[in-house]
């Protein structure tokens, strides 16, 4: 599979020079956006090399094309690159299918309400022809590099597309990672008042196919308390090492500036708080970067092919209950997607996979097979029903190391097998209320029936 990091260049040398390039851009972006729905009832069938050479035909004029049916677009952006303009048509592209897509989506909603007799009250998503859109600079065209750190890029300056000489940041390749990676065309963003060039480079990983007998995995419990709880297990549910990731003083620093917010809004009303918020993303980015971190170089220092977390996409909010305030408040800023969509992007880099498994009853069921458990006033520590006192992530880390390995058990034992030891191991016939007893249990009953 094909993995991309992409690395963020300040641009030293110029700032202002680019609003007009930025500005020429994103009102041609909106010409054929506008051009493109208009034309194109249905995309499907299309691709976006097809789609380039259909909307040139109809904007562009040449030798061959001398009167094209939008002839505007030459008199509005004279002299307008031939790379620029594809790059608006590709970007254009992908805004209108999504379009597309999401009110395919909407009606398919519409309809099934209608049939269960339901009021439907969503309103239809409406396509937005003004995009917050930068331009990619094609590497020889509109990006010539000169040096590390300095380069000649093309850009619309008093009125002219002209050659200018820019300096930039430069990076570690090293270590960033990607010092033998294919390097791609950069992009030209604009952040507050800054611009950065946006260097992607990509490589080809291959991930690793260890056996299922040979695997080792490392389970990850998120968690409010404890930011993640990780286990190094294998096929036989053997643990081999755990690990405790938590950012005391950031959650600390978190909640309490979430608090100074709610009293400014209490006080003023509903206020933007640009300080606040600025440092509310910035220690919740702190957050998801340790430990994404933290799990991934545990899994290399033990070796583990697989990384398995929770399904934890779809999550009901508590209500109904003394406490169910709080946990709201502290539901809201747990960044648990990000945390699992940078340790797989981090994994993959590393030739790791990751895996989800269920998510229901991990937390409640003990490991050991002796039925839920029960907490206690310290939320992180639960009690056995054989009165054994334990951790209460660590628990779930068990549980959910013991299903990933279940379940692809299941794939490889026959159906005969299955239904043979399910009947010498009840609780395996439903998945949320697999154990790591039951996976010991498994391979017990599969030594008895010989298989």
């Amino acid at each position: 599979m094909k993995v991309v990091k992409t690395l963020r260049h300040k641009i030293t040398s110029h700032s202002n020079i680019f609003d007009d390039t930025l500005q020429v851009y994103r009102q041609a972006l909106t010409f054929v956006v506008e051009v493109m729905d208009r034309e194109f009832p249905n995309l499907d069938g299309w691709n976006i090399k097809a789609m380039t050479q259909a909307m040139e035909k109809l904007i562009h004029a040449t030798q061959k094309n001398p009167h094209p049916k939008y002839m505007d677009f030459d008199h509005l952006f004279y002299k307008f690159p031939s790379y620029f303009r594809r790059s608006a048509i590709a970007e254009a592209y992908g805004i209108l299918k999504s379009h597309r897509s999401r009110y395919d989506k909407w009606l398919k909603e519409k309809e099934q309400a209608e049939r269960e007799g339901r009021r439907f009250k969503k309103k239809p998503p409406k396509l937005q022809f003004r995009h917050r859109a930068f331009p990619v600079f094609y590497k020889g065209v509109m990006f010539q590099r000169t040096g590390d750190t300095t380069a000649k890029i093309k850009v619309f300056h008093q009125k002219d597309w002209v050659w200018i000489t820019i300096r930039f940041k430069g990076q570690d390749l090293q270590k960033r990672g990607v010092i033998n990676w294919k390097e791609n065309n950069p992009s030209l963003v604009k952040v507050g008042k800054k611009y950065f060039l946006h260097i992607s480079y990509q490589k080809s990983v291959a991930l690793n196919n260890t056996p299922l007998s040979q695997q080792k995995i490392c389970a990850v419990d998120l968690g409010l308390n404890q930011s993640a709880v990780c286990s190094i297990m294998d096929v036989n549910g053997t643990v081999f090492a755990r690990k405790f990731i938590n950012q005391a003083k950031e959650k600390d620093r978190l909640y309490r500036m979430t608090n100074k917010l709610k009293k400014a809004q209490r006080q003023s009303g509903y206020i933007k708080a640009p300080r606040y918020w600025r440092r509310i993303n910035g220690l919740q980015k702190q957050i998801v970067n340790h430990t994404a971190h933290e799990i991934v170089r545990f899994a290399q220092d033990y070796g583990a092919d697989v990384i398995v977390f929770e399904y934890l996409d779809h999550m009901k909010m508590p209500k109904g209950f003394y406490g169910a305030k709080r946990l709201r408040f502290r539901l809201h800023y747990w960044r648990k997607q990000g945390i699992q969509q940078k340790v797989t992007e981090m994994a993959h880099c590393q030739g790791i996979r990751v895996a989800r498994v269920n998510a229901r009853n991990t937390s409640q069921l003990a490991f050991d097979g002796t039925g839920v458990v029960k907490r206690k006033g310290k939320k992180d520590v639960c009690q056995f029903s054989s009165g054994k006192i334990y951790h209460a992530d660590l628990n779930a880390t068990y549980n959910i190391g013991a299903r990933y390995f279940l379940r692809e058990l299941r794939k490889s034992t026959s159906e005969r097998e299955w239904l043979s030891v399910e009947a010498k191991v009840p609780s395996l016939a439903r998945r949320t209320q697999q154990t790591l007893a039951s996976l010991i249990s498994f391979h017990q009953a599969m030594c008895q029936i010989g298989a």
